[in-house]
């Protein structure tokens, strides 16, 4: 069993910086690959970014790379996601998410991981 906990969402204006922590606790924080999903209100849920179990190997969706971030430290264990540039178009529910399969770079889809926070809302202004 692995336990995720977001934090760090709100308001904030176009432009503007946010970072998601995503706090772990359960199962050997090395175990597992970590992810960050985003979902809007009829939508399905959409990839961020995605870590590797030893931090070395990240992955971002298109529309993120270059201004997110993911990291994770294993002393805090926890997952943090530098969102900058923000834009209104990243409003969204924002959801970490743990992935115990996979050894290698980290899966886009979110039915690869087995594991969900509860989710925080990240809302930027025009």
């Amino acid at each position: 069993q692995v336990q995720l906990v977001e934090s760090g969402g709100g308001l904030v204006q176009a432009g503007g910086s946010l970072r998601l922590s995503c706090t772990t606790s359960g199962r050997t924080f090395s175990g597992y690959a970590m992810g960050w999903f985003r979902r809007v209100p009829g939508k399905e849920r959409e990839f961020v970014a995605g870590i590797s179990r030893n931090g070395v190997a990240t992955y971002y969706a298109d529309s993120v790379k270059g201004r997110f971030t993911i990291s994770r430290d294993s002393a805090k264990k926890r997952v943090d996601l530098r969102m900058n540039s923000l834009k209104p178009e990243d409003t969204a529910v924002y959801y970490c998410a743990a992935d115990t399969t996979t050894t290698g770079v980290p899966r886009t889809r979110y039915y690869d991981y087995e594991y969900w926070g509860q989710g925080t809302q990240v809302t930027v202004s025009s």
